[in-house]
């Protein structure tokens, strides 16, 4: 089983916080949307006929293709790529895109779950992002598209953010539970060094972002969606039962991917390809046929390291059985020596043969792993 994520590099404006690859201008939208087609096209021996389990269209921003563009990508998938009959189809939205004609137009496409990045429910937060849409937007959103006839939708928010008190960050959350959304991934307000945001934090316009807010918001966090009955199967992702992302699950258990588009990466168990981070290029590039792309091999320290680093951050955790037979006995031996000082802090257990990080040690998973990983 595999999955396909095309990335769609157009945003309205660019948020504050954000450093993924995207473009705010749309001429090149039609040529780059071509050459996505041809992408797909000349990659469709990568998962060598695996069946595609999930479609993801990430970004930047998804929802600003129309219906017909969805079609139009979609189309050259089902004609060179082994569909499953019950494929997860994912689109990742920003709320002021979901108007009601939209989603309408959008409900005639094969997509059947949405993510729509809300990020916080007020307008002072939305402001201090640059977000484009508006908390009445973003309320209105979800409605829509449940009116629509969806059940299966996400949304991000955004935590840590200063100057946000644990009382508002409860109102965010009582306002998804209000909503009665099935599934939630939730991020930690985090400055990236090319960002608008780390320009205005170092020039004293913005306030630092503070590791202890953070930490006690994701406390919050992890209590209330318990009591509404969510399941955090993930750091950062809490589903209901049955409601559970099929796409980004398969990334965390080493599935087969391909990514199509500047800058995605595609994985296949051996070796990790990226596609160039430039519109430009990837469209110069394709329209010559050629593949953009820089490919490493994973050694078996790699692999090793993927293991921890995706099984660790999930309920499923690592066998210590599964990493003898495929690592053999050294890099079994070196994580039993490395995970004692986490296990007499009680930051990690071992249950039947399986390692997990506890519910103490889940907000310092990143650091964790650090110490777990084989040099």
């Amino acid at each position: 089983m595999a999955g396909i994520y095309l990335h769609i590099p157009f945003c309205k404006q660019a948020c504050f916080y954000c450093d993924f690859h995207f473009s705010v201008s749309l001429k090149n939208k039609d040529p780059l949307l071509k050459s996505l087609e041809t992408e797909l096209v000349l990659r469709k021996d990568y998962l060598q006929n695996s069946p595609i389990e999930t479609i993801y269209f990430g970004g930047g921003t998804p929802s600003l293709l129309s219906a017909d563009e969805i079609w139009r990508l979609f189309d050259v998938i089902s004609k060179n790529y082994n569909l499953s009959s019950d494929i997860e189809f994912t689109l990742e939205a920003n709320p002021d895109d979901l108007t009601t004609q939209k989603v309408k137009e959008l409900s005639h496409t094969p997509i059947n779950r949405f993510s729509i990045g809300i990020q916080s429910f007020f307008d002072e937060d939305l402001k201090f992002m640059n977000r484009a849409h508006t908390a009445s937007e973003a309320d209105a959103s979800v409605k829509i598209v449940q009116d629509a006839g969806y059940e299966n939708i996400t949304i991000d928010l955004i935590y840590g953010i200063p100057n946000m008190s644990a009382d508002k960050w409860k109102e965010n959350l009582n306002k998804l539970f209000e909503l009665d959304v099935p599934h939630l991934s939730c991020y930690a307000l985090t400055v990236e060094e090319k960002t608008a945001l780390n320009h205005l934090i170092k020039t004293n316009k913005y306030p630092a972002v503070s590791d202890e807010l953070a930490y006690e918001h994701f406390q919050i966090l992890v209590q209330e969606t318990i009591q509404q009955n969510f399941i955090q199967y993930e750091l950062s992702n809490f589903g209901k039962e049955g409601y559970f992302s099929k796409h980004n699950s398969s990334y965390w258990m080493g599935k087969s991917y391909l990514g199509i588009g500047p800058s995605a990466h595609s994985f296949n168990g051996n070796s990790r390809s990226w596609n160039i981070a430039n519109n430009p290029k990837y469209i110069k590039s394709l329209s010559k046929n050629e593949l953009p792309i820089t490919t490493e091999i994973l050694t078996k320290t790699n692999q090793f390291n993927e293991y921890l680093m995706t099984g660790l951050r999930t309920i499923f955790g690592v066998s210590l059985s599964e990493i003898e037979i495929r690592f053999g006995l050294d890099y079994k031996n070196h994580l039993l020596k490395q995970v004692e000082k986490q296990l007499n802090l009680k930051q990690v257990e071992i249950k039947n043969n399986i390692i997990y990080i506890t519910s103490k040690g889940r907000f310092l998973t990143d650091a964790i792993l650090a110490d777990l990983f084989f040099e």
